[in-house]
């Protein structure tokens, strides 16, 4: 049973805990000292602690020095934080096996072992929380994580000092305990105030049989972490901050800060909250045998918001600076309900041209700065206390056959795959799969076409993966996790007329939406259809828009940007097509899909013509390399793409679809 009265281990005695917890069967993981600093990592007994040691850090700074005390946890924070054994660095994902046409893939289950983690701070407690609630969100949440979190045991330690680049005070994080924690130590010079506030943590306290805190003890340890306190004061003002900074996205500053950030993602491997990751594969010389690995990425790399086959979203090093600023202190609060930093100063001492992140909000979003209109609608997220987080089975990998193949251009191909799993037939339109051939890259594939023995990709030729997948013969199978993401709206078009736009491959997402309207066609006011391509050869599906055109309930139109002399259709950009329409946009619901910038035209037309914004869809195609939000690739402001898309409408996005760099 927990109890709230405080016991007190003396200091000579400190190994009884490390002999407690490795006799729950616990690693103890804490800090010691490697290479001249404070890191956190696996600890055999009291003196693997950093005894008669403390750090001085400061903008682009971090000593280590000897106090001259006895005491053990006489320092701010370690130099790495406890994500390194939660979201581990590297992680395997899946193993798979390629056999001529046949193929298997399997998820590795995670592999957690019963861990005490030993010296966390106030800050860090609040760290393991919000990283715990990014992983654990969306419609799978990361196994991995959750596994690793139910198998730890946190004993933390208040703060006794402090650096001069702690600001956990303004970030509400510390330096306090006062939650999250199994058992927490106060550190006084000759032991230790031991408080209990878990089941667990009080069954091993128990079985230390220590005797009560007295008063000077407790008064003292209260007394120290005030202190703390006061000397931190408040350097950051965060009422209203996420506002301010949505307020400021084209502040100068941006690009004044860029000139001197080197991009080297020091300040997100340090962090404590960041979870961006990526996806490396490896296959043996045969290519039959193949893994893949989830790694620590960053926002701050140039790859990683580059989408296959166009441009980078964010190819300036101000837009990726940005990202990261208003991610942590802004569109957090959007995706989980809280920031995502907690004021430990990390990312200011290890940042080599001493990037002051305090500095950088004063000046970018001070307070009293108007706020303003904001870019996107306030997020239901904002303020909610985190839902209750249960443990996530690993997504399930379907193995499908190539039933059938059409070319539709010269580098694309549409795959009609068979198959009998249940989840899979029940695709709505506008979702998409994550699709994987052993020894390739997993890409995002939308589903092109509903069937009730399988379904269509229709796959255009970008890049390895691509190239395979263009490539595979009838008979040949492949892996399939989904359906994913947010499907189209249809119902919302009910009783009123539908404009479809398609640029390119943007057809293969829009197609399954074409033919739920056309299965159910009374239920539809007029429908029209706009259809652009780069020239006539890159058109999709020939045969079935030239059949839809022809009937008399549809209105079929077709455009491309360049053609010679056996075209004798319109040249031009799709927009042409409607920009002098005559029909009345305000009974109309608009769907979309193409590239960013001929979207971004024709919902400048649509507005024109009356369409609604809360009326207008579209469905982004972002670099969605896990699926599931956890791998922050396809990020577009407060939203991640695969998890609250692909399908958006524009009221939705507000301001930050077609904004640079974001």
């Amino acid at each position: 049973m927990v109890t709230d009265i405080a016991r007190f281990l003396p200091r000579a005695e400190l190994n009884r805990l490390f002999e407690a917890l490795a006799a729950d069967g616990r690693r103890v993981i804490g800090p010691t000292v490697v290479d001249d600093a404070i890191v956190y990592d696996q600890l055999t007994s009291p003196a693997d602690l950093p005894v008669g040691w403390t750090a001085d850090s400061a903008p682009a700074t971090y000593r280590l020095r000897a106090t001259g005390r006895d005491r053990a946890f006489d320092y701010a924070v370690g130099v790495t934080s406890w994500k390194r054994f939660n979201h581990p660095p590297i992680v395997p994902l899946t193993r798979g096996r390629r056999d001529g046409d046949r193929v298997a893939v399997e998820s590795v289950l995670p592999v957690a072992p019963r861990s005490a983690y030993l010296g966390v701070r106030a800050c860090e407690l609040a760290a393991l929380t919000i990283q715990n609630r990014a992983m654990r969100a969306g419609p799978l949440g990361d196994a991995d994580h959750a596994a690793r979190d139910e198998a730890a045991l946190v004993v933390a330690v208040e703060c006794a000092t402090a650096a001069d680049t702690c600001f956990c005070t303004s970030m509400g994080t510390g330096p306090e305990v006062t939650g999250g924690a199994d058992i927490v130590l106060s550190e006084l010079d000759d032991g230790f105030v031991v408080r209990t506030s878990s089941e667990s943590g009080a069954r091993l306290v128990d079985g230390l049989d220590l005797q009560p805190a007295e008063s000077p003890q407790t008064d003292r340890a209260a007394a120290q972490v005030a202190a703390v306190r006061e000397s931190i004061g408040d350097p950051v003002p965060t009422e209203g901050l996420p506002e301010r900074l949505r307020a400021a996205l084209d502040h100068p500053r941006w690009a004044e800060v860029a000139e001197r950030c080197l991009a080297c993602a020091n300040c997100t491997l340090v962090c404590p909250t960041c979870f961006c990751t990526s996806v490396s594969v490896a296959s043996d010389l045969t290519g039959t045998e193949a893994t893949t690995e989830r790694a620590w990425d960053s926002c701050f790399s140039l790859g990683f918001g580059r989408v296959a086959g166009e441009a980078n979203f964010r190819p300036r090093v101000r837009d990726r600076y940005r990202q990261w600023l208003t991610h942590k202190f802004s569109t957090w609060w959007d995706q989980f309900g809280s920031s995502g930093c907690v004021g430990c100063g990390r990312c200011i001492a290890w940042c080599p041209v001493g990037i002051d992140v305090r500095e950088e909000l004063l000046a970018i979003a001070p307070a009293g700065a108007p706020s303003g209109p904001i870019p996107w609608p306030p997020s239901p997220l904002a303020g909610r206390a985190p839902a209750p987080l249960a443990v996530v089975a690993p997504a399930e990998h379907v193995t499908v056959r190539v039933a059938d193949l059409g070319a539709e251009t010269a580098d694309t191909v549409t795959l009609r795959l068979a198959t009998t799993d249940p989840t899979l037939l029940a695709a709505r339109p506008g979702q998409f799969v994550m699709v994987e051939l052993p020894g390739f890259a997993v890409p995002p594939v939308s589903i092109s076409r509903m069937r009730p023995t399988g379904l269509d990709l229709t796959i255009r030729s970008v890049g390895p993966a691509t190239a395979a997948l263009t490539s595979l013969a009838i008979g040949a199978e492949l892996s399939l996790r989904g359906p994913l993401g947010r499907g189209w709206p249809i119902a919302a078009a009910f009783g009123r007329d539908v404009v479809i736009v398609a640029g390119g491959i943007g057809l293969a997402p829009l197609r399954p939406l074409i033919d739920a309207i056309l299965a159910d066609r009374p239920r539809f006011g007029a429908v029209r259809i706009y259809l652009g391509a780069r020239s006539p050869r890159d058109r999709l599906f020939v045969p079935e828009m030239a059949a839809l055109a022809g009937r008399a309930d549809v209105e079929v139109a077709e455009i491309v940007d360049r053609a010679g002399p056996e075209w004798l259709g319109r040249v031009g950009i799709v927009t042409q097509l409607f920009d002098r329409a005559a029909w009345d946009g305000s009974r109309a619901t608009a769907f979309m899909c193409g590239p960013e910038r001929m979207m971004q035209a024709s919902a400048t037309t649509f507005e024109r013509l009356g369409v609604r914004t809360d009326s207008t869809w579209l469905t982004l195609e972002r670099n969605m390399a896990c699926g599931v939000g956890t791998c922050g690739h396809c990020q577009l402001g407060p939203f991640f793409v695969c998890r609250d898309g692909p399908v958006f409408s524009l009221a939705e996005l507000g301001t930050a679809f077609g904004r640079e760099g974001l």
